[in-house]
């Protein structure tokens, strides 16, 4: 991810699920502030459902990165972007580094969102956008943003067309042709198992510059060996229940 930013590029972390992709998406902003002195704007946006979750990774491995919820009732929304989303702000000048939100409120309130000139868009789950026609796709794609990250465990879970929803949206200006994209690794019209192999390799690098794909086969042998331990107890006192 380092290298993507020093090659101004984005990227997918497609790494399974375990292996830590909240961790290194939170490590590459860590690294922006501590080495290149960028501190945000940034926005992550995830599902309601781990909002917490994230608040509280950011505050355990990250402390140093202010980070701001963008998600509550009306009056509390109001708040915020009154008091925390002013035009013009300086780095020193804002109270928050990350803003983390969610998938509805980004939709709900892109208005305010879009005036923000963002620096890293961090995105879970992002197979999310896997159709480019959808409401969220489309308000992340007018977001103003200089990097984007894409996080998601199943980068490609139907077909292929799902693959380059995912690409346009990091590289609109290269795979802006989805006809193009379909028909070039169209696999189910070519009968030759070598031909197939072919275009897969191929595919594999055209994504390999700025998609990471990792199993948990593939990190093994970098973990610590599982250790079980078993602890007996005997039974407490005999407890009469009264019924």
């Amino acid at each position: 991810m380092a290298g993507l930013y020093h090659n101004g590029m984005n990227g997918i972390l497609a790494d399974e699920m375990g292996l830590g992709k909240t961790l290194q998406s939170i490590a590459i902003l860590a690294y922006l502030a501590e080495v290149h002195d960028v501190r945000g704007p940034h926005i992550v946006v995830v599902p309601k459902s781990t909002l917490a979750n994230w608040m509280n990774e950011y505050k355990r491995w990250c402390p140093s990165l202010r980070t701001l919820r963008f998600w509550g009732s009306k009056k509390q929304i109001k708040s915020i972007i009154d008091s925390d989303f002013v035009a013009g702000q300086l780095n020193n000048e804002r109270s928050w580094d990350v803003v983390v939100t969610t998938y509805e409120m980004c939709i709900t309130y892109s208005g305010h969102l879009n005036k923000i000139p963002w620096q890293y868009l961090v995105l879970d789950e992002a197979h999310r956008v896997k159709n480019e026609s959808s409401s969220l796709s489309k308000v992340l794609r007018k977001l103003n943003v200089n990097y984007r990250l894409l996080l998601t465990g199943t980068p490609l879970q139907n077909n292929l067309h799902e693959l380059w929803a995912l690409l346009n949206f990091l590289l609109p200006e290269i795979f802006h042709s989805s006809d193009a994209f379909d028909e070039w690794f169209n696999l189910s019209n070519n009968n030759d198992d070598e031909n197939k192999k072919q275009l897969v390799q191929q595919l594999h690098k055209i994504l390999k510059p700025f998609m990471l794909r990792r199993l948990k086969s593939d990190v093994e042998k970098d973990l610590l060996p599982k250790v079980e331990t078993l602890l007996y107890t005997g039974f407490s006192g005999t407890i009469l229940f009264k019924l």
